[in-house]
């Protein structure tokens, strides 16, 4: 892999900017702490890398091939954001029964409908992938790479938002919080579906 280090700057890159995974683990940090966060963060993690390798090995020729496939995929993605958001602009701090963390397994099939781990996946595919190799052997070695460097920066979200709990203790600032959380999500939303 020549393009090691244009690689590993571009998962990165992704990784640590604003987007779906990110917000909520920054909510879910705020909410729960981060140690009620790992399983999400661990799941956001695996689902990449496996989103990546299903990528390398051509499912995500299927987008090229078929837009509707990606148009659904959007729409599906997009109605699951603003589900988030209304469960999230629903919590008060320590209200586990109005939201929860995700589970490990959730955090890994919300990269299934999160359009810029779909992104990350089908570029890392089309433009690090080395032209000839064995897709298994490489896109492992794409996909455990960007889990690496994913990991740290996505826990830097959930880290951030433990760190805004102290500020978030007074209920009023805290439902403020969570309905910016929820309103960026809605955001979010809006702009996968334009």
């Amino acid at each position: 892999m020549t393009q090691l280090l244009p690689m590993m700057m571009y998962c990165f890159v992704m990784s640590i900017t604003p987007g779906p995974n990110n917000l909520m683990l920054t909510a879910s940090g705020a909410n729960f702490g981060y140690r009620l966060t790992l399983p999400q963060v661990m799941g956001c993690v695996a689902g990449n890398v496996a989103l990546t390798m299903v990528a390398c090995n051509g499912l995500g020729q299927l987008f090229v091939a078929w837009p509707l496939a990606q148009a659904i995929l959007r729409t599906v993605g997009a109605l699951y954001l603003l589900w988030l958001a209304w469960k999230l602009a629903q919590t008060r701090l320590g209200d586990a029964q109005a939201l929860r963390p995700l589970t490990f397994l959730e955090g890994v099939m919300f990269q299934a409908f999160n359009p810029k781990s779909w992104i990350r996946a089908i570029t890392l595919a089309a433009v690090f992938m080395p032209a000839g190799a064995n897709p298994l052997t490489a896109g492992l070695a794409i996909s455990l790479i960007g889990g690496a460097i994913g990991f740290p920066c996505i826990s830097m979200w959930a880290l951030f938002g433990v760190a805004m709990r102290g500020v978030l203790a007074d209920p009023r600032r805290q439902r403020v919080f969570n309905l910016a959380m929820a309103a960026a999500l809605v955001f979010l939303a809006i702009e996968i579906l334009v």
